[in-house]
């Protein structure tokens, strides 16, 4: 849940940050560039994803051995959080650039013809507007983070973090210990409850961000 947190608040500022940029830049290469890669790395993961991080800040990484990183960095909390952020924040550039797209230049408009500063039309205007579509976003990225697998075991990320994927997955293989696998299932409906709630949470937010926007 901590691990998720993280990665979701972080990955929604960044990805906003970065949404924002693209959206206001007169390049179209540029965005139509953006918007494509962002496509394709929030889709990205497993063990591709492991074995590029791996290979690029582990103990023996490229990176990490001419940056002098210390050894194990990467698999830590916050290395495992730097991974998800590779795909997390492509995934809420995709999720807020249509709402970025939404806000309409008129608003602005009427906003400095009635003498307010770009403070005064971010805190007035376009933050309320923003608002259900960046907690969606946020509540989008904590599932995928929460749900995630593949990357972190193929990370052998277990001995170091307690994922309930991982738990999961331990308990019903019976790799540590064998006759777990009640406590494997009751984990799994923790799971479906977690993702339940946040299906709750993103499509009414999603519902109310599309019909600011439209």
């Amino acid at each position: 849940m901590k691990l998720s947190a993280v990665v979701a608040v972080l990955g929604a500022v960044l990805g906003t940050f970065l949404a924002q940029a693209v959206v206001t830049s007169r390049s179209t290469a540029l965005r139509e560039a953006v918007l494509t890669a962002s496509g394709v790395l929030a889709n990205f993961g497993g063990v591709p994803l492991a074995f590029f991080w791996v290979a690029t800040l582990g103990n023996a990484g490229v990176v990490s051995g001419l940056l002098g990183l210390p050894s194990g960095s990467l698999f830590s909390f916050w290395g495992l959080a730097l991974v998800y952020l590779y795909f997390a924040v492509p995934l809420m550039v995709l999720v807020i650039a249509p709402a970025l797209d939404g806000l309409r230049p008129q608003w602005r408009e009427a906003a400095a013809n009635n003498g307010a500063t770009t403070w005064h039309y971010w805190r007035h205007v376009g933050l309320p507007v923003l608002t259900p579509g960046l907690l969606g976003g946020v509540v989008l990225l904590f599932g995928s983070a929460f749900a995630a697998y593949a990357t972190a075991s193929a990370m052998g990320a277990g001995t170091v973090l307690p994922l309930v994927t991982l738990k999961i997955a331990a308990a019903l293989s019976g790799d540590v210990q064998t006759g777990f696998e009640n406590v494997g299932l009751a984990l799994s409906l923790d799971m479906v409850l977690v993702a339940a709630l946040v299906m709750a949470v993103y499509l009414p937010l999603q519902k109310r961000s599309t019909r600011w926007l439209q």
